[in-house]
Parts: structure tokens; sequence; C-alpha cells
């Protein structure tokens, strides 16, 4: 009887071994895209520093405080470069 529970108990303990990396409290890591996408927008701001308001076509940024605010991405949008659509006003 101890065999089979044993039996039972065993293989149950090595599937959820198997699965506790998942839960882990590592914070998730950037992929190289998202990099890639922080990265040409902080030269974007940096390039244009009298532009309050840029888009890439999917979202609208908004520069407050010298960080950028973004609305939420459209459905099925193709990322293009940055583009100023509200400069500073002089």
């Amino acid at each position: 009887m101890t065999r089979t529970i044993a039996g039972l108990i065993l293989p149950f303990l090595f599937a959820i071994s198997g699965i506790s990396p998942a839960f882990s409290a590592d914070a998730p890591q950037p992929t190289t895209q998202e990099q890639t996408q922080t990265e040409s927008m902080k030269e974007f701001i940096q390039a244009n520093p009298d532009c309050k308001e840029f888009t890439d076509q999917c979202s609208v940024c908004t520069l407050t405080d010298g960080k950028a605010e973004c609305s939420t991405p459209q459905i099925a949008c193709i990322k293009q470069a940055y583009q100023c659509t509200a400069p500073a006003k002089k």
C-alpha cells in the first residue's frame, strides 16, 4: 500500500517541481523589440526637444514633465517612425 501511495505522490511532486519556475517572483525581462522601441522613443525625444506630442501611427504620446504618456495602441496597427504632431509653442 505504501508503495502505491509513493507511486502516486512521486509523479505528482515531479510535476509540481517542473512547473515551479513559471511561478517564480522574477520580473519578466523586456523583449528585444520592447527595448528597441523604448530606445528609439528616447532617441526621438532627445532629437526633438520642442515636440510635445508625437505618434508612431499606433498610439499617440504626450510629453508631461519629460516623461512620455502614450495611449493604448490601436488594433492591427503597423508601427512606423515617430512623427511630431504638436510642436511646442514659442
